[in-house]
């Protein structure tokens, strides 16, 4: 009888007791939201047009507009203001909280932008517009990030991390199609009509999210009065550290594309065909790798994973270095593959936490360091390459990712399994 009364209970306690919240895949999490799933196509746009302009700025400069080489590379200097830029909107949005309408501010400024340039008579212009305009362009990525935070926190659920993932591949997506895309398109039309169509794609970020409304955040009013005077800088120095390493591990991608193509064709001899494969892998090893990267983290930490990814980077960078070979180099492509797996699906979520009470800050300041990471890789690899030579330039991104991964590790040991 005893024994009865008992199973009773037990069956009656699981009957009454709440059922686990389900975990719902990120992808279908993205697509019921109107918010995520427009957040993951204006994101598609921006890499698709980002990455079609990015390889054929140069050849515009000096085709239609007379300049030289060097003056050609000069021109990404301009992406230096691109910081600047993004930390101004980034404050500015945490102090208003309104995320979607400087988004589309800057979705329009994007567009300007890109339609000056395409306009541009004289060499001067595409630099004073990138300097100018383009800057703060590249901060509608961070107020959808931030926007994206903004909506997990009012409405959080089970899986809220691989969304982040879903949406940084649908960028990752648009720079995978953008390249070929721009070429094609460049070389059927004119290099002019290659920039306007980038300008289109700009603007087009805010088809998806016209009619989309996200959370308000309320500040409360001692925080309000914290952020009319930005985040301290011993707050931002988590931030700041975490993205310092982060410049050290991107840098390398600057050396790569400068230098990997002519190693590949001028000294190695490869085909122009297996050369474009051995570009090509990178980006799709990155998105096969973006969603377990979220899975792994919840079981090790974030930043415990991005020691790993740095090694990836030290890995990759020695294969490019040392092996001289087609299978050493698709080697190092995978390797880096699995660097901005990690990165790319994690970066954004970590640089949010470590500044919580700022995160469209956060988001800007991370984002927009890519900027400063293009310049040490331009600086470091031209130096390097004049005193190495190919292939022993690629030790240089090497060296950089050792000493990120020693600082993650370093970060990871502090913050525990918390990141």
């Amino acid at each position: 009888m005893d024994n009865a009364t008992e199973h009773g209970r037990s069956t009656e306690a699981r009957g009454t007791a709440e059922p686990p919240v389900a975990r719902t895949s990120a992808t279908r999490l993205t697509l019921a939201s109107p918010l995520y799933r427009g957040a993951a196509i204006a994101l598609f746009l921006s890499g698709l047009g980002f990455s079609a302009a990015a390889p054929q700025i140069a050849s515009f400069l000096v085709h239609d507009l007379g300049g030289s080489l060097t003056a050609a590379g000069l021109f990404y200097l301009t992406n230096l203001t691109a910081p600047v830029a993004g930390y101004l909107v980034g404050a500015r949005s945490d102090r208003t909280g309104r995320r979607l309408g400087l988004f589309r501010l800057c979705a329009l400024a994007g567009f300007a932008g890109w339609a000056g340039i395409a306009y541009s008579t004289q060499l001067w212009m595409p630099y004073v517009v990138s300097a100018v305009v383009l800057g703060f362009a590249g901060a509608a990525t961070s107020q959808l990030f931030a926007a994206v935070h903004d909506e997990m926190q009012a409405r959080p659920r089970p899986g809220d991390d691989g969304v982040v993932a879903v949406v940084r591949m649908a960028l990752t997506a648009g720079w995978v199609v953008g390249p070929v895309a721009g070429s094609f398109l460049a070389a059927h039309t004119s290099l002019r009509a290659m920039l306007l169509a980038t300008a289109l794609c700009t603007l087009a970020q805010v088809v998806p999210l016209w009619t989309v409304r996200a959370p308000v955040v309320e500040t409360p009013l001692v925080e309000r009065a914290s952020l009319s005077r930005g985040p301290g800088v011993r707050a931002m120095l988590p931030l700041l550290a975490f993205t310092a390493l982060y410049v050290l591990v991107y840098a390398g991608e600057s050396i790569k594309y400068a230098y990997l193509p002519i190693y590949m064709n001028g000294r190695l001899g490869f085909a122009s065909g297996l050369s474009g494969a051995v570009i090509g892998i990178q980006p799709l090893v990155e998105i096969l790798l973006m969603p377990l990267a979220v899975v792994v983290a919840r079981r090790t930490g974030m930043v415990r994973l991005m020691v790993l990814g740095a090694g990836f980077g030290v890995a990759a960078n020695l294969c490019f270095a040392l092996t001289g070979t087609a299978a050493g180099l698709f080697a190092g492509q995978v390797f880096m593959g699995g660097v901005w797996g990690v990165f790319a699906a994690l970066g954004i979520i970590v640089a949010q936490r470590l500044l919580p009470t700022a995160v469209a800050t956060a988001s800007a300041v991370f984002l927009s360091s890519t900027a400063l990471s293009s310049a040490l890789g331009g600086a470091a690899g031209g130096i390097g390459a004049a005193g190495m030579g190919l292939p022993l330039v690629f030790l240089i991104p090497a060296a950089l990712a050792l000493v990120a991964a020693v600082g993650l590790a370093l970060m990871a040991r502090s913050t525990g399994r918390d990141l």
